[in-house]
């Protein structure tokens, strides 16, 4: 089913405004403010019941009042989201955005709430999708008990809860810290932390450490890594993982230089970093490309966040992992462009503003763009430390890829030696990626096992070529669509 297949009727009764922005978390919320402030019709379409995105989730409603366990990073989201709700925009919570169809007179998006669906029609499209954590097939990681570690922060933060069994932390990046230091300010004992940071990645990135100890992030880095080593069993340098068990988690295998042991485990939490959420920009056909540092696919956008395609700015880190500060400069960035595009700026007044003192930016009164600089920097010092090593990036043997349609690494691997060149052709062998979640939980593996089987790049083997609808629609849905301009903009309105 494509865009194009939506009903006629629908097309000619949607609701209208000047901008729509994809996703509520700090990009989306600054250029939605950013936006209605210089007098544009702004709404702003997220799958959450209200605004944060990931980053800042339940920033509004969360039960978690000891303002310590989750840190000042997270509650600085509360100012903003009090901004965002005040600012004009007209914020659609608990709405999935499905497809997306060009005209002459801009988009039509298609989105479902409650049940229900109907079109909005856009003259421009941000796209503020934000990040998922990266794949991280091991064996064993399909079993009941072992989870994303992001979704253990999702618990913690909309629902206030932790676990209360054997935990298990593995993985690398600065956001497994973070998650850690979360989890002892909340009172979780953790069993051991598995680092799978190589030994020696500090001489790799040592050219890049200047800049990172000048970065707002070091300091801050290096208090959560005190702390956790403080108080759990850390092992580093991990090699090797496996999640053991009769029908659940029951211990977790791990192997180091010339050691190897076993730790008792109710829950294994993985993390290797975060990747830009891409299946809409893809779907839209914007251009990519492979960023072999951040290893994965990135939307190819200017300063600006301006998309290959006309009408679309791409933000935060959908446009390429930065971090929450940064994003939230680019969401102003692409505000300033989306007005731009529709004639309400000029280029030079595009250009002032990205350069004036901008009261959300930074509490100094940075501009947007030296805010965004400032909190880039240190970003390749992290993305060369902490990159996944590359086992745990393309897994071998019975290790699931696809857990939608359940299709192993050696079943990719034997289609590559049967002749299968990328992700594309891989669907018609293997059905790989055509399951619910539309290649989000394995594109990025599988265009690493089958660049590394035949020698290439990902960015000569590609990606899936993604179709809408991008999340999964009912029959009941389309036919529930409002055939009145008046029902319609009642919808909007609420």
């Amino acid at each position: 089913m494509t865009a194009a297949a939506l009903p006629d009727n629908a097309r000619d009764t949607a609701a209208a405004c000047d901008v729509a922005v994809v996703g509520g978390g700090p990009a989306g919320m600054s250029a939605a403010i950013d936006a209605a402030a210089l007098g544009l019709d702004v709404v702003l379409i997220d799958e959450q019941p209200g605004p944060g995105g990931q980053i800042y989730r339940a920033i509004t409603t969360t039960p978690v009042r000891d303002r310590g366990i989750l840190g000042a990073d997270y509650w600085r989201g509360e100012a903003l989201a009090a901004t965002f709700m005040r600012c004009g925009a007209r914020p659609l919570f608990d709405t999935t955005l499905w497809a997306v169809e060009r005209n002459v007179d801009g988009f039509a998006l298609a989105v479902s709430n409650n049940g229900a669906a109907r079109l909005i029609k856009a003259a421009h499209v941000i796209l503020a999708t934000g990040a998922q954590e990266r794949p991280f097939p091991i064996p064993g990681w399909t079993l009941p008990g072992v989870m994303a570690a992001g979704a253990a922060q999702i618990l913690l933060k909309s629902a206030g809860l932790v676990p209360d069994g054997p935990v298990v932390v593995a993985g690398c990046g600065p956001l497994l810290y973070l998650i850690v230091a979360q989890f002892h300010a909340a009172g979780v004992a953790l069993e051991c932390v598995l680092d799978t940071t190589p030994p020696g990645r500090w001489r790799q990135s040592r050219r890049m450490l200047a800049e990172f100890v000048r970065s707002p992030y070091f300091v801050k880095g290096w208090s959560m890594l005190r702390r956790a080593k403080s108080r759990t069993r850390i092992v580093s340098g991990v090699t090797q993982l496996r999640a053991q068990g009769a029908g659940r988690l029951e211990n977790v295998g791990w192997s180091c230089a010339e050691q190897h042991g076993s730790v008792p485990a109710g829950l294994l939490l993985l993390h290797q970093g975060v990747i830009p959420g891409i299946n809409l920009s893809r779907a839209l056909g914007c251009a990519h490309h492979w960023d072999e540092a951040q290893c994965c696919f990135v939307p190819t956008v200017d300063t600006w966040g301006a998309s290959s395609l006309p009408g679309i700015t791409i933000a935060g880190d959908a446009a390429g992992i930065a971090g929450a500060r940064a994003a939230e400069a680019r969401g102003s960035l692409a505000a300033f462009q989306a007005a731009y595009a529709l004639g309400s700026l000029t280029l030079e007044q595009r250009d002032a503003r990205g350069h004036a003192s901008h009261h959300r930016s930074d509490g100094n009164g940075d501009s947007p763009l030296r805010a965004l600089r400032r909190f880039s920097l240190g970003r390749a010092f992290l993305d060369e430390y902490f990159k996944p090593p590359r086992q745990f990036r393309i897994p071998t043997g019975d290790t699931v890829v696809c857990r939608c349609e359940e299709v192993t690494a050696q079943q990719i691997v034997d289609a590559v030696s049967l002749g299968c060149t990328g992700p594309n052709q891989l669907k018609a062998f293997l059905r790989a990626g055509m399951g619910p979640c539309q290649g989000r939980m394995c594109g990025t593996t599988v265009a690493e096992i089958i660049a590394h089987e035949r020698g290439l790049s990902p960015a000569e083997t590609g990606y899936y070529r993604l179709r809408f609808p991008t999340k999964p629609v009912t029959l009941a849905e389309l036919a529930s669509m409002p055939k009145t301009e008046a029902a319609i903009a009642a919808v909007v309105r609420k």
